[in-house]
């Protein structure tokens, strides 16, 4: 199907597949009420934001961004350990709310609205530099926002009839089961396993994207 449809079909499965990994995550969740209120408020702003930009993205431009979106994210959550230790030493803890903070969290939810995949190893890297250093706790907060940025993403793209429902349908349900699942397996993995995998996914999928869109057509 196009890609942008695509898009927008996928992140309807992701969201409700998201629900299933939150529930799981949710006694890990240790995050200060006003900070969780700032950083949903900037996530719903930004995933509006970034929805209504793919609305109005061709099909052939998108597919072209698609590589450099997941190689963007990939290198920076490869980065995440470094950026912290550079920010704590020239600027001490940036922290969740700051202002930094939320205008990096509105930003990529834009790109969340915009793409959606990859966007968990993306708001990991931004938690990371912002000095969250249990992966675990961060994992739990990057699934609520990833919630958030996704359910509104949703409301545009079904206005604009841009999902296709039947394999929506299909896909929710894998998500579904995957979002259980899989919040089970990483509470039981050792946080360095658990970025291990997450790195592998990125550069795998950023190498398959590159190969498709810039290889194999040459």
């Amino acid at each position: 199907m196009p890609s942008v449809s695509a898009n927008a079909t996928n992140n309807v499965a992701m969201w409700l597949g998201s629900f299933a990994s939150a529930g799981s995550f949710r006694s890990e969740l240790d995050v200060p009420r006003r900070t969780l209120e700032k950083m949903i408020a900037v996530s719903a702003a930004g995933s509006l934001v970034g929805a209504l930009l793919l609305l109005r993205t061709s099909n052939a431009r998108f597919s072209a961004l698609i590589p450099f979106l997941l190689l963007a994210s990939t290198t920076l959550f490869i980065c995440g350990p470094w950026l912290t230790k550079r920010s704590r030493a020239s600027r001490g803890r940036l922290g969740i709310e700051s202002p930094l903070g939320l205008v990096l969290q509105f930003a990529i939810a834009i790109y969340g609205g915009f793409f959606g995949a990859a966007i968990g190893i993306l708001m990991l890297a931004l938690l990371a530099i912002l000095g969250m250093g249990d992966l675990r706790r961060a994992n739990a907060f990057k699934l609520l926002l990833a919630t958030v940025i996704n359910g509104v993403a949703v409301v545009p793209f079904v206005i604009a009839r841009a999902v296709a429902w039947e394999p929506a349908i299909a896909m929710s349900a894998g998500a579904i089961a995957g979002g259980f699942l899989g919040a089970g397996v990483v509470k039981r993995m050792p946080p360095l396993a658990v970025r291990g995998f997450v790195i592998a996914v990125g550069v795998s999928m950023t190498t398959y994207f590159f190969w498709k869109t810039y290889v194999r057509h040459t």
